[in-house]
C-alpha cells in the first residue's frame, strides 16, 4: 500500500521535509516513488510548496497520507482535496459491471 508522508531532511535543528510517496511499509528516510513537495516549518510563516495536481492523481489511485500530512494538506489545500474526495467516493459507490 502507498503513503504520501513527510521525510526529514536538513540539518540537526534546523528541520525541512519533503512530503513523498513510498510503500507503507519501507522505512521513513528510505527510497521513495515520488516526491511532491516540500515543507519548510522554519520560516516565518511556513513554506509550503506541493504540486497539487501529483497529489490528486496519486490519492485517486490509493495512496493514504499520513496524519500529518493531512493535517497539512487540510489547511492548505482545502478546495483541491474536497474535489479529490468527492470524486473518490463516487467512484467507490460506483456498481461494478
Amino acid at each position: 500500500m502507498l503513503s504520501i508522508r513527510m521525510t526529514r531532511m536538513g540539518s540537526k535543528k534546523k528541520p525541512y521535509f519533503r512530503l513523498v510517496v513510498s510503500e507503507g511499509r519501507s522505512a521513513l528516510q528510505s527510497s521513495f516513488v515520488e516526491n511532491l513537495g516540500t515543507y519548510n516549518p522554519r520560516m516565518k510563516p511556513a513554506k509550503v510548496e506541493i504540486n497539487r495536481e501529483r497529489v490528486q492523481y496519486w490519492l485517486t489511485k490509493g495512496a493514504k497520507p499520513s496524519d500529518s500530512v493531512r493535517t497539512l494538506l487540510a489547511k492548505h489545500l482545502t478546495r483541491d482535496l474536497s474535489v479529490v474526495a468527492d470524486a473518490a467516493a463516487d467512484k467507490s459507490a460506483a456498481p461494478a459491471q
